[in-house]
C-alpha cells in the first residue's frame, strides 16, 4: 500500500497532548512518537528529574503549587521550533500562562474521555497524588469538571479515548492531523489510517 504524503503547510509545530489524567497521553505520545518518528517530551518526566524524585514524592513534599510553577518552567524552556511531541501532565491547563504556552509549541490535542473510564484508570495507576483525598472519586469529579472547559477552550483537536487502544487513538491524531494538512516530518510519509 503506498503511504500519503501531507502538504508541508505548518512547519516547526508539535504535537501536545493535553487531557484529564488517565486519558492515555503518555501512552499515545509514545504510540505516536513510532509512527511519526518525533521525540516524545513528557513533562512530569521533566519536573520530575528537577526534583530527583516521583511526582507523588514532588506532591507530598512540596505541595501541588510548587509542582505547577516547575511545570510552567518546563514549558517556558522549551523551544517551540523544535518538532517533538509534549505529553503534559492533568491539569497543565489550570495555569493561564500554560494555556499561552502550550498554544505556542503546537497543534493542542484534547484526549477526552469518559469520566468513569478515566476515574478506573488514574485508580487503577495507584500513584496519582490528587487522588489522596477522602472521598477520591468526588475529588476526581470535581478536577474534572474544573478543567473540562479549559480543555475545550485550548484544544484545536479532540479525540475520544474511551473504547480506542493507544494504538487507534495515535491512528486517529495522525488522520486529524493529516485533513489540517499537517505534517510532522518534512519529507516523511506519514502511514495512512486503517
Amino acid at each position: 500500500m503506498l503511504m500519503r504524503y501531507c502538504i508541508i503547510n505548518c512547519r516547526n509545530k508539535s504535537i501536545v497532548l493535553i487531557g484529564m489524567m488517565g486519558a492515555g497521553k503518555s501512552s499515545v505520545g509514545r504510540c505516536l512518537q513510532l509512527r511519526t518518528k518525533l521525540a516524545l517530551v513528557d513533562i512530569d518526566d521533566i519536573v520530575a528529574s528537577h526534583f530527583g524524585t516521583s511526582i507523588p514524592e514532588i506532591f507530598s513534599k512540596y505541595g501541588e503549587q510548587v509542582f505547577r510553577e516547575i511545570e510552567t518552567q518546563a514549558l517556558r524552556e522549551m523551544a517551540p521550533a523544535k518538532q517533538t511531541i509534549i505529553a503534559t501532565g492533568g491539569g497543565i491547563v489550570v495555569g493561564k500562562e500554560n494555556m499561552h504556552l502550550l498554544k505556542q509549541l503546537g497543534i493542542v490535542v484534547w484526549l477526552d474521555c469518559n469520566e468513569e473510564t478515566l476515574f478506573e484508570r488514574a485508580w487503577r495507576s495507584g500513584n496519582r497524588p490528587l487522588l489522596r483525598a477522602e472521598n477520591p472519586r468526588e475529588a476526581f469529579a470535581r478536577m474534572l469538571q474544573a478543567r473540562l472547559p479549559l480543555y475545550a477552550k485550548i484544544a484545536q483537536i479532540r479525540v475520544d479515548t474511551s473504547m480506542l487502544t493507544d494504538e487507534e487513538v495515535a491512528v486517529a491524531i495522525v488522520s486529524k492531523l493529516r485533513k489540517l494538512g499537517r505534517n510532522w516530518r518534512p519529507g516523511s510519509p506519514i502511514p495512512p489510517t486503517r
